[in-house]
């Protein structure tokens, strides 16, 4: 599959950067969203724009598509201004919004005449630009489906055909693999690869370090200003010599990881299988020469974190005070989950088949899959949010086909995409899912006040929950479904687009509650994040086609030409080996 041929004069393109800011300042009212930036897109190649929520990334984006003016300072794109000259460069330019784009209710052929005609494509052009994008998308099946009938990566690449209609020079993308599973983020990444061979030049924004890598440049954003700007691979270099990896048993890494994080010398430390992966801080890599500490490769994350002052340190105040999990609220065989030949069609398609597995108090257990396969149905299930065609399950000791409200008050649920109440402030929010959940006055004066202290809501307390960033939706998210502490916690995809330091802040309080008994069921396409769980079940096609610990998975696709094969690695070699 070839990239469809783009315009010729960005195969000739000069040597010239793509882009240029030059001291770029844009204020919201008394807020600086980007503060003083300077810098040069270099042309022909794909850029990383990373940084964490808020850190003005989407904003720089809007500025180089021309949808913004700048506060002060200035923009130059292709050559042009765009502010001073109307947005004339908007032709040469191609930009996929970091939301879905596109018209969920019109199908995928309608979406692109649509913004066909906004690009004024004439019949002759828009036939060919078609039949190239549709066969470059592999879409071409799909034409008369709904976007909104679309899986998650079968959207994303919808948004990039309309983004490649008028053969951009320039093509920004914000966050295009979020919610996207890793065989959707691979494909995607080979098509703007090829993208890139014939002259195109990309932005790509994403939360995902291992992504950022592959870039030839990256520019590192924080709180609107610029903190790095060069080679992913020189950032890297700074920690060399500071990150090292500690073995320890099954089902101990949880603990242990917590353990050295506590200590003043290690920087971060996560959990990747029955290991853990730490970083030093600087000039104490010494204190690691004990032969359990093995040194490894550093990676963009770790200096990532690094150049970002690292994770919070201390007691999770989630778990503080949570109630212990009594061992009667599980089944005979000690689980708080179980399901058993779990299945649901919807007509002819069969979205769940015959799915089983348990979930232990204090165990985590992830549910994988491609966009598409059957987890978040499964998901809806044991929610009691669906009603099984086939099959049985239970929550707590509590069936959910006979008693599923029972089963839900004690449950907590975040979904995957943003639940909660737009509308309301993120008070009302709280206040609303405390009488959902039944609490008491008393617990409810308790409880709301301290969900906003530990996840420091206060700030955003009379904000629409709508316009809070994605870090503050997903902690408000999580308040709500921890409020009436619950025996079992439902994840699904709960750190989709959030940064590095974020999801450890997140994972943090998850694994904190695990020591309280709480048994949580979680999704997620983030492979790093899945090395969190004590076990994984691998959903494809509906059905469970693979069981073990992260450790276990990996095992089984290691090869002499794959020694040490990533979690990544087994995930797509797995589901390639049963759609073979």
């Amino acid at each position: 599959m070839s990239a469809p041929d783009p315009s010729a004069s960005a195969a000739t393109a000069p040597a010239q950067p793509a882009a240029r800011a030059s001291s770029l300042v844009k204020s919201f009212g008394a807020t600086r969203a980007l503060d003083g930036i300077t810098a040069q897109l270099p042309a022909g190649k794909i850029l990383g724009l990373l940084g964490p929520d808020g850190a003005g990334k989407t904003t720089l984006i809007r500025l180089l598509a021309g949808l913004m003016e700048p506060s002060t300072g200035s923009v130059e794109v292709l050559g042009h201004r765009p502010s001073a000259e109307g947005g004339t460069t908007q032709a040469q330019i191609g930009y996929m919004p970091q939301r879905f784009g596109l018209y969920e209710d019109l199908s995928v052929l309608d979406n692109l005449s649509l913004y066909a005609s906004l690009r004024a494509l004439d019949a002759d052009t828009r036939a060919q630009r078609f039949e190239e994008l549709l066969r470059f998308t592999d879409l071409t099946r799909f034409t008369a489906r709904l976007a909104g009938q679309l899986s998650g990566g079968m959207k994303q690449k919808l948004g990039l055909a309309c983004a490649l209609l008028g053969s951009p020079r320039l093509l920004l993308l914000d966050e295009p693999g979020v919610g996207v599973d890793p065989l959707s983020r691979r494909e995607l990444w080979r098509m703007v690869s090829e993208l890139v061979a014939g002259g195109v030049t990309v932005l790509w924004s994403t939360a995902y370090l291992e992504e950022a890598e592959r870039c030839a440049h990256i520019w590192l954003l924080d709180r609107g200003r610029l903190l790095y700007d060069g080679p992913p691979r020189q950032l890297s270099e700074r920690v060399r010599g500071r990150v090292f990896r500690r073995r320890t048993l099954a089902g101990e890494a949880r603990q242990l990881a917590e353990q050295e994080l506590a200590r003043e010398a290690v920087l971060d430390a996560v959990i990747q299988g029955s290991s853990v992966r730490l970083v030093a801080r600087p000039h104490r890599e010494a204190e690691f020469a004990d032969p359990r500490y093995q040194p490894v490769e550093p990676r963009l994350e770790d200096a990532y974190v690094e150049l970002l002052g690292g994770p919070r340190k201390g007691e999770s105040l989630l778990a503080r005070g949570w109630p212990v999990q009594s061992a009667a609220a599980a089944e005979p065989a000690g689980a708080l989950v179980r399901a058993v030949d779990l299945t649901r069609r919807f007509g002819d398609f069969l979205a769940a088949d015959h799915v089983g597995f348990e979930v232990r108090a204090g165990e985590i257990y992830g549910l994988l899959g491609p966009n598409g396969a059957g987890k978040s149905t499964t998901f809806r299930m044991l929610c009691g949010l669906l009603r099984p065609s086939g099959g049985d399950a239970s929550v707590a000791g509590v069936n959910l086909l006979h008693a599923a409200s029972r089963a839900r008050a004690r449950l907590g649920y975040m979904a995957q995409k943003f639940s909660l109440y737009g509308d309301l402030s993120v008070g009302q929010n709280l206040d609303y899912f405390a009488d959902i959940y039944g609490l008491s006055r008393a617990a409810k004066r308790e409880r709301v006040p301290a969900m906003i202290e530990m996840f420091e809501l206060a700030p955003h307390l009379h904000s629409n929950a709508a316009l809070l960033p994605l870090g503050f939706k997903q902690r408000l998210a999580l308040a709500c479904a921890t409020l009436h502490a619950p025996a079992v916690l439902f994840l699904d995809e709960p750190t989709s687009g959030v940064d590095p330091l974020m999801r450890r802040e997140f994972w943090h309080h998850i694994n904190a509650l695990t020591t309280r008994g709480v048994a949580v069921l979680v999704t997620t396409h983030f492979m790093e994040e899945a090395e969190y769980c004590d076990r994984i079940g691998l959903i494809w096609r509906g059905r469970k086609v693979a069981e073990g610990t992260p450790d276990e998975l990996k095992a089984r696709v290691r090869s002499a030409r794959q020694p040490e094969p990533t979690l990544e690695d087994a995930f797509i070699a797995l589901v390639e080996a049963e759609a073979a």
